[in-house]
């Protein structure tokens, strides 16, 4: 199996990356910070017009037609530049929500019993296979109170147990015409903790980056820090975490099943949370500093880690996967295809 990227997947990684340096540089993303997280509108409308939401949507419904391995290369682009807001959720949402796919609507979603992100400023939420809306959606969020976040980019909102089904199963809930089954709910819940995955890995791969190019920057004793052996193998570990993890993604991102998209939110949530501690132990004092932006990395990635698939859910999957695999419905292995290569369209 062949997992070099083709030269238009490049080509949309590389758009995806010039696109978000140009409508989120450090300024803006700075600004956000200072505003406490608040969604900017404009730039979730020019997400939408270049396609990141409706990535997945068939052409004939007015998506671009990609698959999941596409849309893994723009969420590992969303985790490098720190990109805020429900990204996996709404991406999720298209097609099910209306503007989702076009950015004009924001749409989070309830994982469990974890605090809900944005949930202020959603236009929907995502609960399961079916979307909260209009008066249920007001009263949903009426009843949740805010907490404090470790990420000041994402805020968020405590819920009482159960609250998003009980709003969704009752005579106001807001369902789509036809009754989505329990495998649409759980391919909904394994993509997202897959697009949650290749964020952690764009933030592990940006705090390698980061770390080396401040290792060869700073100078101690009349040398770069990067020439002292402690500082080398830091940053060969970030390396060594990071590879393996993007290998893991994007593996998944082609089968589609579950236990190597455990797997893979495995090996990508340690390598952002720990490639973020290196990142910031070789920055030194300066690393602890509100000014340096190696904490909203760190702060980041201990969000996701917890969200979509955590630690213990995930290694419970692992656990279970050891025995005979049960082909994911829908996967390649389920209908009885040769998987198709990374570089195809997914």
């Amino acid at each position: 199996m062949d997992f070099q990227l083709s030269d238009d997947q490049r080509a949309l990684r590389s758009g995806m990356r010039d696109l978000l340096d140009a409508v989120f540089d450090r300024d803006r993303m700075r600004a956000a910070v200072e505003r406490g997280g608040t969604l900017d509108r404009s730039l979730w409308r020019e997400l939408g017009a270049a396609g990141f939401f409706a990535l997945r949507l068939p052409e004939e419904a007015g998506g671009v037609g990609l698959g999941l391995p596409e849309a893994v290369l723009l969420f590992e682009e969303a985790g490098r530049a720190l990109l805020p807001g429900p990204l996996v959720a709404t991406h999720l949402a298209a097609g099910l929500v209306k503007g989702a796919a076009e950015g004009e609507a924001v749409v989070s979603a309830v994982d469990g019993d974890l605090p809900v992100a944005h949930l202020a400023e959603a236009d929907a939420v995502l609960v399961g296979a079916d979307a909260l809306a209009g008066e249920p959606l007001r009263a949903f969020v009426a009843a949740a109170r805010p907490v404090r976040s470790m990420d000041p980019l994402t805020p968020l909102h405590r819920t009482g147990a159960d609250a998003g089904a009980r709003a969704v199963s009752g005579p106001e809930g807001a369902r789509a015409a036809t009754e989505r089954t329990t495998a649409h709910a759980e391919r909904i819940r394994f993509e997202g903790a897959l697009l949650t995955a290749a964020e952690q890995l764009g933030s592990a791969a940006r705090t390698t980056e980061t770390a080396v190019q401040h290792a060869g920057d700073r100078e101690q004793f009349g040398s770069p820090i990067g020439s002292f052996q402690a500082v080398k193998h830091l940053c060969a570990d970030m390396l060594a975490r990071t590879e393996p993890a993007r290998a893991a993604v994007y593996a998944a991102a082609v089968t589609g099943d579950p236990v190597e998209i455990a797997a893979a939110k495995l090996l990508a949530d340690e390598a952002a949370v720990r490639n973020a501690r290196d990142c910031l132990q070789i920055h030194g004092g300066m690393g602890f500093t509100w000014e340096a932006d190696v904490h909203l990395h760190l702060k980041r990635a201990w969000l996701r880690s917890a969200a979509r698939l955590g630690g213990a859910a995930a290694e419970e999957l692992l656990a279970a996967g050891l025995g005979a695999a049960r082909p994911y419905p829908g996967s390649s292995a389920a209908s009885g295809r040769e998987a198709p290569e990374a570089g195809g369209g997914g």
